[in-house]
């Protein structure tokens, strides 16, 4: 039994990884039970782990460090290309508000927190991870501990504060959602609510009675001021074309154009008269409308073409074959020539069968070439994110200069990366699946490591009065901010219900009370408000738990 012994007990690089992946193994599995419906998920990991920790399992203190630092920098790098493509987004029109009230959220827990320290008598370092486990924001505790070993500080004791405070967090903000549902909510108020989405595209058709247009190009026609459009197919003389942008439009042509439904009243003045046929029905055969012309969508697959700008391609002129829409990411854009194409890009491409084939030449259509994974990118990304958060920063106030450490710098790196890199040509693509992957098993590791630092010491600090306090503080810091924002969001400033709730869950970022959410109010809104502001609120939170430190502990 000697070798069972070591390969648990005695500290070797093979007994770290073997006591690692069986508490993450434990961890996952348990994170599958349901109990009404709400689940941990991969945080049943972090308490695997404290139970493993205090019973006494240990690995190698070098080891540990590393394992950790390691699973927290791939987790925030890959949540920073996750979220980067959406993140500035987030802040045009229509997210603004959203992100305004969510910062509020950010914004009163934070000052809770500091008031919390000094009142409760309660460390500052503890306070912040509190603060952490309430937010159910593992990131944060990672910058916060990295911040205090920057600083020559003990760093385990925010991951036990986090650890208590956690349960409720998750639970606080489903509690929280219901008392404003039961208290404010009326029935219609939880009914399906039509939402305008700027990137939901509208097919309408139009016949050309304006002679502003007459004769004119196509080309000419868009370089007018109006809203951005794509006409799909002309009709002329019983005869169906797909139009290049050199067509001449003449009197009597009938137009199908694919735009927004807001901007059909300003594109019925364009062109004289809206017919009324519903283009927009599922059950149209689009291929009946000509024998000749095929629809078939094709996938952005070439390296070359990640960056550039659809226009720049002349598809509709060289090929006379139409794209009339894209899908990104789950997301329906309209083609337009100043879009910027990303590989994974779906366009949906109208035209004969000869010209599509052509096209797909051109596009590339290897999706099998996209499930190959971008290592190369991701590598280089946690580089120059280890990079930047290596940086010496001097503030005024702070004696000694800060740096952003291994949290910061890869989730800034991935963000940027996410949003800016397809317009430098860098092939960031990664599939949905590689990036949940590289996600769940950095936050698998980092919070395995986690769980067993805190272990030795989470229940003589949970059966303690301080225990106690910690766990009421957590619970305080979870449910007020989100009561107080959620209130003001729904009974003052009229946001629907569904988009409340999915952006108190956002800015706590709380997926658990989202799924709740999803589940219990109809349609998308939960998830689109998630989706809007969670991007903001977890970088605020990854560099507020540093900023807190630094500047109140120096």
């Amino acid at each position: 039994m000697e070798w069972l012994y070591s390969l648990f007990v005695e500290h070797s690089a093979l007994q770290a990884v073997v006591v690692l992946s069986l508490i993450s193994a434990i961890g996952l599995g348990l994170g599958k039970i349901h109990i009404c419906g709400i689940s941990l998920g991969v945080t049943f990991v972090f308490f695997a782990g404290i139970l493993a920790g205090h019973f006494g399992l240990s690995i190698d203190p070098q080891m540990l460090n590393y394992a950790e630092s390691f699973g927290l920098i791939i987790f925030v790098y890959a949540l920073g290309l996750q979220v980067g493509p959406g993140f500035f987004s987030s802040f045009r029109k229509g997210g603004v508000q959203l992100n305004m009230l969510a910062l509020g959220v950010v914004l009163l827990g934070t000052l809770m927190t500091v008031l919390g320290s000094y009142t409760l008598n309660i460390s500052l370092p503890d306070m912040v991870g509190i603060l952490c486990g309430a937010t159910t924001n593992t990131p944060a505790l990672g910058a916060a501990q990295q911040t205090l070993k920057q600083m020559g500080l003990e760093a385990s004791t925010p991951a036990l504060g986090c650890a208590v405070a956690y349960p409720l967090g998750v639970v606080g903000v489903i509690f929280a959602v219901l008392i404003i549902r039961k208290a404010l909510a009326r029935k219609e108020d939880l009914e399906l609510k039509e939402k305008d989405d700027a990137n939901k595209t509208y097919i309408a058709a139009f016949q050309v009675h304006n002679p502003a247009i007459f004769d004119k190009s196509i080309k000419e026609i868009g370089g007018l001021n109006y809203p951005k459009f794509v006409i799909s197919r002309l009709w002329r003389d019983g005869n169906v074309s797909i139009p290049t942008s050199e067509k001449i439009i003449r009197e009597g042509d009938r137009l199908l154009v694919v735009t927004s439904e807001k901007y059909a009243p300003a594109l019925t003045v364009l062109f004289g008269e809206q017919e009324h046929t519903d283009w927009n029905k599922e059950d149209i055969d689009w291929n009946a409308i000509d024998s000749q012309l095929i629809s078939q969508r094709i996938v952005v697959t070439r390296p070359e073409l990640n960056g550039k700008k659809l226009g720049s391609l002349h598809l509709r002129n060289h090929y006379g074959i139409n794209i009339s829409r894209v899908y990104r990411s789950g997301v329906q854009l309209l083609a337009t020539a100043e879009l910027t194409l990303q590989l994974g890009d779906r366009l949906t491409v109208v035209g004969e069968a000869a010209a599509i084939q052509n096209v797909e030449k051109v596009l590339g259509n290897a999706i099998k070439s996209l499930k190959e994974p971008n290592l190369v990118a991701v590598f280089i990304g946690i580089i120059l994110g280890l990079a930047l958060g290596a940086i010496p920063i001097s503030l005024p106030g702070i004696s000694a200069p800060v740096k952003l450490g291994l949290a910061g710098g890869p989730i800034i790196v991935g963000i940027l990366i996410g949003t800016f890199g397809p317009r430098m040509h860098m092939i960031t693509y990664t599939t949905r699946s590689a990036n949940l992957m590289l996600r769940a098993l950095g936050l698998s590791l980092y919070l395995a490591c986690l769980g067993l630092d805190a272990g030795a010491h989470f229940f003589d600090t949970v059966f303690r009065p301080e225990g106690l306090l910690w766990i009421a503080a957590g619970f305080v810091l979870t449910v007020v901010p989100v009561l107080i924002v959620g209130v003001v969001a729904f009974k003052w400033m009229k946001v629907d219900f569904g988009s409340m709730a999915g952006m108190l869950c956002g800015s706590m970022a709380n997926p658990m009370a989202l799924n709740y959410a999803n589940d219990t109010i109809p349609g998308d809104n939960p998830s689109v408000a998630y989706a809007t502001v969670y991007p903001m609120c977890m970088f605020l939170r990854v560099i507020i738990a540093q900023v807190l430190l630094m500047f109140l502990l120096n």
